[in-house]
């Protein structure tokens, strides 16, 4: 409008030639006399009405071409072309392409576009980014919390609200947590899923900890139990950026509405467990998902139905088993440590950092992204979780031989070899280093011979002598073949006054 009262300033005030008036605003003569006709069709004169505004100039110069209905060729329903413009695949071209097949004399696709352009400008902003359905799933917590009172002691505990909203059809889901921590984090997020019926393409969390161990422009780390549960899901995670509150607006906007439409109406409420709060909130979140929107005539579920569900990907068969991380070190045993009790791996990873994965079932060992080792869960503090095939060679075959076995092994080969062997049982202070032991005594008998074994430990039985060394250094040396030493003479007891003897207490 600003272009036509120039050229008609020029013309009635200035006097100015069409020409000159073409030049001078870079418009055609034929414009300029075209702008002149309507004019002076419309009753103008210069100067202008002070009164009269933009909107009514056009209104008089360009009769029925406003930002209704410019003439009599039919619009289409543009809150259709809104709905219809979110499944994937649809551009305004298809669906103008499908407006003139239906309307031969309807607009051109330029004048289509400008009047949905100017449609969708009256929406509610909440509605004016671009989200395709079944793309992204925004998820963040409320700054409000929830006091839940204990019914035993009467302590208040405050209860977080996780809230996850659809960018197509604003398709709100709420829960309480008791914290933002991890668990809590991933679980609300299943749950989350599982109300949706599906699967999203992305997820956008906000930079929380729990999602994000560390923030980055451009390539977040993120926690490796919610890139866990991306991947069992199929969902790709792009987290928001720091201080750009913009990337979340979908989601600030759904907390918006849950802290005025659940909240604020449960804020007269006492609740007692987290199980009360949540099936108060549900009751609520129905509601809102139900509640049309403003300029549309459309409800949250209804567009959900019609457009976001039918995009969404199938959930995985089964739900997604929250599990920890850890980095540990293998330790000189084959053993890492969780909760103070140890699980193997194979031996061949000792003194490597390995990652460890453990849910409240199993136990998962990963080296390099492979996983290396698998144990049942056991919360048994100090207790000992061993895989025979883990363990060196060695160490099996000493698992084969058990103390009774050892026992039966060494009574074949003698009256002494048995007694020895007992005798190691009995100082040992574990059965497996009484193993070890006896089975290297007895494997001295293929080296030198079952008698000379036999007569060795006749000679350590004498001189209390246990050790495998001791066993060894005797048939290295030939001491077998001496006569057994003679046992040392009793010693006399000692005669004295002061002393009472045996006799005194019987």
């Amino acid at each position: 409008m600003r272009k036509i009262k120039e050229v008609l300033r020029l013309k009635w005030e200035c006097g100015l030639s069409d020409q000159k008036i073409a030049a001078s605003c870079g418009v055609a003569r034929s414009t300029v006399g075209d702008y002149q006709m309507r004019a002076r069709a419309a009753g103008l004169s210069w100067p202008l009405p002070e009164d009269l505004n933009e909107g009514e100039l056009e209104t008089r110069l360009f009769p029925g071409h406003g930002e209704g209905s410019p003439d009599h060729r039919p619009l289409p329903d543009w809150s259709a072309v809104h709905k219809e413009s979110k499944k994937k695949g649809v551009t305004l071209t298809l669906l103008w392409v499908e407006y003139k097949e239906e309307h031969p004399d309807g607009y051109q696709y330029t004048q289509f576009c400008e009047y949905y352009r100017r449609w969708k400008g009256s929406l509610d902003p909440c509605l004016r980014q671009e989200h395709k359905a079944g793309e992204k799933l925004f998820v963040d917590y409320c700054g409000q919390t929830v006091p839940v009172i204990d019914r035993t002691t009467g302590a208040s505990q405050d209860a977080q609200i996780f809230v996850a909203a659809l960018g197509a059809s604003n398709y709100t889901y709420a829960e309480a947590t008791w914290t933002q921590q991890l668990p809590d984090w991933i679980g609300a997020h299943v749950r989350a899923l599982h109300f949706l019926g599906g699967c999203p393409e992305v997820l956008v969390p906000d930079n929380l900890k729990s999602g994000v161990s560390q923030a980055c422009r451009y390539e977040p780390d993120l926690n490796p139990t919610y890139q866990a549960f991306a991947s069992h899901y199929g969902i790709a995670v792009i987290p928001t950026r720091v201080w750009k509150a913009r990337d979340k607006a979908k989601v600030e906007k759904s907390v918006q509405f849950v802290e005025t439409w659940i909240l604020a109406r449960l804020r007269h409420q006492t609740f007692f467990s987290l199980t009360e709060l949540n099936a108060a909130i549900l009751d609520c979140l129905k509601d809102l998902n139900a509640r049309p929107f403003q300029k549309l005539n459309e409800t949250r579920r209804s567009l959900f139905e019609s457009v976001e569900r039918p995009a969404l990907t199938p959930l995985p068969v089964h739900p997604f088993e929250f599990a920890d991380w850890k980095k540990a070190r293998v330790g000189s045993d084959y053993h890492v440590e969780v909760d103070g009790h140890y699980y193997s791996v194979p031996y061949t990873h000792v003194r490597r950092k390995v990652e460890i994965r453990y849910t409240a079932r199993i136990v998962e060992v990963y080296w390099r992204g492979e996983r290396i080792a698998g144990h049942a869960r056991r919360d048994r503090p100090g207790g000992c979780t061993t895989v025979r095939e883990h363990m060196p060679k060695a160490h099996q075959e000493v698992l084969d031989w058990t103390p009774e076995r050892l026992q039966d092994e060494a009574k074949r080969i003698g009256v002494f070899t048995g007694r020895l062997i007992a005798r190691v049982f009995e100082q040992s202070r574990h059965p497996l280093q009484g193993a070890r032991t006896s089975l290297g005594i007895l494997r001295l008998g293929p080296a030198f011979g079952l008698e000379r074994l036999e007569r060795a430990c006749e000679r350590a039985l004498l001189i209390q002598a246990f050790s495998y060394k001791s066993i060894r250094s005797i048939l290295k040396k030939g001491l077998d073949r001496l006569p057994p030493p003679e046992p040392p003479p009793p010693i006399p007891p000692i005669q004295h006054d002061n002393i009472r003897g045996a006799k005194y207490f019987h």
